[in-house]
């Protein structure tokens, strides 16, 4: 039987908090098996990181059945993984009677269905490891509802409860689950934002963070316990303080 390499699955791979996921699991893996519709960056990706890490690069769009297939394929093939890491997502602004309703399943099927089906898929070799990561990127503005991303904000509430009732469902078999909340990200998620009027300057500076920051957040809290991480002191503020808000408004 070959010895089994540490294996790590990242999905939105090719940009912002995917990359960095990749850049900074390479040294604790053996292979990354890295999805992202963006064939072409992912393969400068896997140049970039070459000489620290064995990368397959796979083209998916897994807001589509076919594009989760073909993960649920690569798990099969290169794995069984020891890290997943359920990044790919974008957002919309607008109200929700007034964009797409075609846009909003996708955003359900990309930000949910994906999610827990590489999560079913993953879950049983994790058991027979004895042990795994899975870490769901969610948001901060899980804690700070509001009009113009009704459908985001929900699935990234779905993926906090998801993830803490996960976590107590896998207590005791090694496998640690985390739903990643950060605030705003100095990334390409905002890109496609801009045409339906975000407006980046209206957001303070002190919520602002780079991709590096947000990711070794999130690792190092990986094994303390910590199911909900919201990265940064000023975004861990405010998630608190909405909080709060909403309890007192009981």
């Amino acid at each position: 039987m070959s010895e089994h390499k540490v294996t790590a699955l990242v999905t939105g791979a090719s940009a912002g908090l995917g990359a960095e996921f990749c850049r900074q699991l390479a040294p604790l893996c053996d292979v990354i098996i890295g999805v992202a519709r963006r064939r072409e960056k992912l393969e400068v990706l896997a140049s970039e990181l070459a000489g620290s890490v064995e990368m397959h690069c796979l083209e998916a769009d897994l807001s589509a059945v076919e594009g989760v297939a073909a993960t649920l394929e690569a798990i099969r093939q290169k794995g069984p993984v020891d890290y997943l890491i359920n990044n790919a997502g974008f957002g919309t602004v607008g109200h929700f009677d007034q964009l797409p309703i075609n846009g909003h399943r996708e955003m359900l099927n990309l930000h949910i269905d994906a999610c827990i089906t590489l999560c079913r898929a993953a879950i049983p070799f994790m058991r027979e490891l004895g042990g795994g990561q899975i870490i769901n990127v969610s948001s901060l503005g899980v804690f700070v509802p509001g009009g113009g991303m009704a459908v985001y904000g929900a699935t990234k509430a779905f993926l906090n409860y998801y993830s803490q009732a996960l976590q107590a469902e896998l207590a005791g078999s090694g496998i640690e689950v985390q739903a990643l909340c950060p605030g705003f990200t100095h990334t390409e998620f905002h890109n496609s934002m801009l045409v339906d009027g975000f407006d980046h300057t209206q957001i303070p500076d002190q919520m602002w963070m780079n991709a590096e920051a947000v990711v070794a957040a999130s690792l190092a809290a990986m094994g303390n316990g910590q199911v909900l991480v919201v990265p940064g002191e000023y975004n861990l503020g405010v998630a608190k303080t909405s909080l709060q808000k909403q309890v007192d408004d009981l």
